[in-house]
């Protein structure tokens, strides 16, 4: 039989764990395909794109998420932008998820030889269509331990969204923890959680890179 207060905290933690899966998967979607862009850009753009995309990736890279946070919720105000919890906590997870995925991608795509993009150009490929069909197809193989660590951190810092009041699985249980004075109990079973979403998130991690694998192409 579960007593009052536990069955009180698994249903405020089950409410805060599907506001985390809303926060999490168009972060994690939005952060990568961020990452995509700007690491071609870096990798491959013209000397003004690849400025600004370093830059980017710079400023995100080297502030604490907690900063960006309370700037897109409490400082932009200031200027006449008004985000809700939520848009602030999904804006700053792009962006910041987004420069480190930039960084997995860019590293990725200079590691193929050279003088694959030199073929693909002999046959008549743009340099578009040599780095779309023939450079990132195989750089983003490279890529997905790196981006797919990254999607694993985010799932952890999604916690830094109810500083922006955004009421996901840590800010509801910090709200029964406070009410109750059971930080130890509450934040135990929180823990539990988002260790039970890391394990699913690397089991299916494990799974898309078994299922991009190409033979004498790294390791399954």
């Amino acid at each position: 039989m579960i007593s009052p207060f536990f069955q009180e905290l698994l249903e405020a933690l089950n409410r805060g764990l599907i506001m985390s899966m809303a926060l999490i998967l168009p972060s994690a979607a939005g952060g990568v395909l961020v990452g995509i862009i700007a690491g071609c850009l870096r990798a491959f753009g013209d000397t003004f794109f690849r400025k600004i995309c370093d830059t980017y990736a710079a400023i995100f890279r080297g502030t604490p998420l907690v900063v960006q946070l309370f700037i897109l919720y409490f400082g932009l105000p200031n200027i006449g932008i008004y985000l809700t919890p939520y848009a602030a906590a999904v804006t700053g997870f792009i962006l910041c998820s987004g420069a480190y995925q930039s960084e997995y991608v860019r590293g990725a795509l200079l590691s193929i030889k050279r003088n694959q993009y030199l073929g693909a150009q002999a046959l008549g490929l743009t340099k578009f269509q040599s780095i779309f069909w023939i450079i990132v197809p195989q750089a983003m193989r490279k890529a997905l331990p790196g981006c797919g660590n990254e999607v694993i951190y985010l799932i952890k810092y999604s916690s830094l969204a109810y500083i922006v009041t955004f009421m996901e699985l840590t800010g509801e249980g910090k709200t029964l923890a406070t009410e109750y004075f059971r930080f130890t109990e509450v934040f135990a079973v929180i823990g539990l959680y988002y260790l039970a979403l890391v394990s699913m998130a690397i089991f299916a991690l494990k799974k898309i890179e078994k299922a991009l694998h190409i033979p004498g192409f790294g390791k399954a």
